[in-house]
């Protein structure tokens, strides 16, 4: 019996730390498409998975960092959902490609359409939200986007709570997307120079091995016409000789 108690015990404790599992790891997040460079552009999704059983998320609201605004945003089309891309004036000014940028993207709706049995994101389900962001901040490790995402049951989740740094995750906590390291540079320009030098001396060595094909090839044939007509000029005379010896 105490076999018994103990066992079901156990069993209810594991099923309870799975379920606490799922709950903390099911959040919104975002991720890169392959790396999200500093100074670079890259195209990120923002995966929102469906926490309830009996509701479905029909809207979803990501803000961007103010500490470091993005000028280019892009949103890809998802089908289902409407977007609109709302923009705000900077405090301060910034520059982009030798141009100064006075507004930037403050925030990123997605709206659920169609059928009210059929729209969103149902139980049990998930949806990426694809953008293309930049140009990517250089002094920056990481950036902060807070979301939130609403259920058609009006129940709204904010996913604004920042990683404090050796804390524990938070309950309700913000997508980060981790920024690696420059892609281009001093290393990489003096890298891209190389290979552009390199380049070109190939295609002079190409250029030059081709002329001297062309020229090696022209000379063989002047040669052979010329050893033609020494071969004919040598016939006629042969005939001609034997001509006077015969009379």
């Amino acid at each position: 019996m105490n076999v018994s108690r103990i066992a079901l015990a156990g069993g209810v404790a594991a099923s309870t730390v799975l379920i606490l599992a799922g709950t903390a790891s099911a959040h919104v997040s975002v991720q890169p498409q392959g790396e999200a460079a500093k100074g670079g552009y890259a195209t990120v999704n923002f995966k929102v998975p469906n926490e309830r059983d009996d509701a479905a998320t029909t809207k979803v609201e990501v803000n961007f960092p103010t500490d470091h605004p993005l000028a280019s945003v892009q949103p890809q089309a998802v089908p289902g959902w409407d977007i609109e891309v709302t923009r705000s004036k900077l405090a301060k000014p910034m520059e982009m490609h030798g141009q100064k940028i006075n507004e930037a993207v403050s925030k990123v709706t997605w709206t659920a359409t169609g059928d009210k049995d059929e729209r969103g994101i149902r139980p049990g389900r998930f949806q990426q939200f694809p953008l293309s962001i930049g140009q990517l901040p250089e002094d920056a490790d990481q950036l902060v986007f807070k979301a939130i995402q609403t259920y058609d049951n009006k129940e709204v989740v904010r996913w604004i709570e920042e990683q404090k740094k050796g804390a524990e995750e938070p309950e309700s906590p913000a997508p980060v997307l981790a920024l690696t390291a420059p892609a281009t540079g001093e290393h990489g320009a003096a890298a891209g120079a190389k290979s552009a030098d390199a380049g070109a001396q190939a295609a002079d060595k190409e250029t030059t091995a081709a002329s001297d094909a062309s020229g090696s090839d022209t000379t063989a044939r002047v040669l052979g016409i010329v050893g033609i007509v020494i071969g004919v000029a040598g016939v006629a005379f042969g005939v001609l000789a034997g001509r006077r010896r015969a009379a």
